[in-house]
């Protein structure tokens, strides 16, 4: 992963993902962005690895673009240049919503344009006392929909929040996005990633493939069209756990009074 752009870290099923261009404030530039692409590309072959929490070393999480760092080398015209910077960002969200694990993002310091987006992106967030965050994009003279941000956000806290902070691109505070429901919980940057890890254990605790098809029905049932609609898919899951040998291990368990065993058949 080219000059460690992001750090690896393993415990158990859980692997702790770290942004790490801290002297930038872990902004995207080309390297960084293509390190993280390629490592949620890789996660939907990687079923070993259950959970995943996003974090950053530094004072910001991440302060949105680098537009240094994306250098044209004459091979493309400005246009293909400036598309092939677009949906690499776009295409690395995409693949963290595609990815089997559940992402737990902690958030400290600026999040900010595509940094923001990429919290979005995650299936929990926490976030420190100091989080700022906001849809930069508007106030650079571009349009103030970017990155999935005009998507991610209405569902997660309502068109009309959604609408103020998208079209004025002014930052919402750790107290704010707590209280309209984007965190999770403000925890003190010091315990962050222990607290990632304490909800990271809890999931993985659950049987492999259940917590696999769980994600995949809440996202799909975001844009379902009616209660039938997220109730086939529930339907379906349901039905295809009720076969497993990780569900009669669960009922198992539950009777005999113990941790259960899975093992992911």
């Amino acid at each position: 992963m080219p000059e460690n752009r992001i750090q690896i870290e393993r415990d158990g099923a859980i692997e702790v993902l770290t942004l790490n261009r801290p002297d930038a404030l872990n902004t995207f530039d080309e390297p960084l962005t293509f390190a993280l692409r390629d490592y949620f590309a890789g996660l939907a072959e990687r079923l070993d690895v259950r959970a995943v929490i996003l974090r950053a070393e530094g004072r910001a999480f991440c302060a949105g673009l680098d537009l240094a760092g994306w250098e044209n080398d004459g091979s493309r015209g400005e246009l293909q240049h400036y598309w092939r910077l677009q949906r690499a960002i776009a295409g690395l969200l995409e693949l963290m919503r595609a990815c089997p694990q559940p992402i737990i993002g902690l958030g400290h310091g600026a999040a900010c344009g595509a940094g923001f987006s990429m919290l979005l992106a995650c299936d929990v967030r926490y976030g420190a006392p100091n989080l700022k965050m906001d849809a930069a994009y508007i106030k650079v003279g571009l349009g103030g929909c970017d990155l999935g941000c005009s998507y991610f956000l209405p569902r997660l806290v309502g068109a009309s929040v959604a609408s103020e902070y998208i079209l004025t691109g002014r930052f919402m505070s750790a107290e704010k996005a707590l209280a309209c429901g984007l965190l999770s919980e403000v925890v003190p940057a010091e315990s962050l990633l222990d607290k990632g890890l304490e909800l990271a254990g809890e999931m993985v605790a659950n049987a492999p493939m259940g917590l696999r098809l769980t994600k995949e029905a809440l996202n799909r049932n975001l844009d379902a069209r009616s209660l039938s609609d997220a109730m086939a898919v529930e339907d379906r899951q349901q039905v295809m756990m009720l076969m497993s040998e990780d569900f009669a291990e669960g009922v198992a368990a539950f009777r005999e009074k113990r941790p259960p065993a899975y093992r992911d058949r």
